[in-house]
C-alpha cells in the first residue's frame, strides 16, 4: 500500500503508515533503531539519571516523528 500523496500529521503516527514508510526507507529504520537505543545511554552519560529520560522520550518521539517530517519536508 504506497503511501498517501499528501500525508496528514494523525494519519502520520499510525502504525499501518509507519511500516510502510520504514519499509521503504531501509537507511532511515536502521539509523532509527541506532537513535532508539544510543540517545538513553548518552542521555545517561552526559547529564545522568534525568538526561537518560530526557534520551528516552526523544527517542521514541523521533521514531514516531519521523515519517511525517521526513515526507513533509522531501516533498
Amino acid at each position: 500500500m504506497p503511501l498517501p500523496p499528501k500525508l496528514f500529521f494523525a494519519e502520520s503516527l499510525t502504525s499501518e503508515q509507519r511500516q510502510i514508510f520504514y519499509e521503504g526507507h531501509r537507511f532511515l529504520a536502521i539509523l532509527m533503531i541506532l537513535i532508539v537505543l544510543l540517545f538513553p545511554f548518552a542521555g545517561l552519560y552526559v547529564t545522568g539519571l534525568l538526561g537518560a529520560l530526557l534520551g528516552i522520550v526523544l527517542s521514541v518521539a523521533g521514531y514516531y516523528l519521523m515519517p511525517y517530517v521526513w515526507l513533509t519536508v522531501c516533498r
